[in-house]
Parts: structure tokens; sequence; C-alpha cells
């Protein structure tokens, strides 16, 4: 859950400096946001999911 609630913050001030630097209206905003809510209700949520996590996995166990 840490991971999701990250990204959706990460996701969440990108949209917002999008939107404040001119890059994004607010009309094609909240058609993004909908689409992400509808779309986390559908059966592709858990593949979607499953993607993200394989992916936080790989960045994680990169050693510097």
């Amino acid at each position: 859950m840490a991971i999701s609630l990250s990204v959706v913050l990460l996701l969440a001030i990108i949209l917002v400096v999008l939107i404040r630097g001119g890059n994004l209206k607010a009309g094609p905003a909240v058609v993004a946001i909908l689409f992400g809510f509808f779309l986390a209700s559908t059966g592709m949520a858990d593949d979607i999911q499953r993607f993200l996590n394989s992916i936080a996995e790989t960045v994680n166990s990169i050693q510097f």
C-alpha cells in the first residue's frame, strides 16, 4: 500500500504542476482523473498493479 500511495501522491504533484504551469488545462486533467478512476475498477486493474509492483521491485533491487 505504501508504494501505491506514493505513486498517487507523485502523480497528484505532477498534475498540479502541469495545471499551474499552463501545460495542462483543467478539462483534460479531469478527464484523465476520471479515466484512471474508472480504469481502476476494471479487470485490468490487477495487471496494472502487478506491472507497477514489478517496476518498483526492479528499481528497489538496483544497488548503487
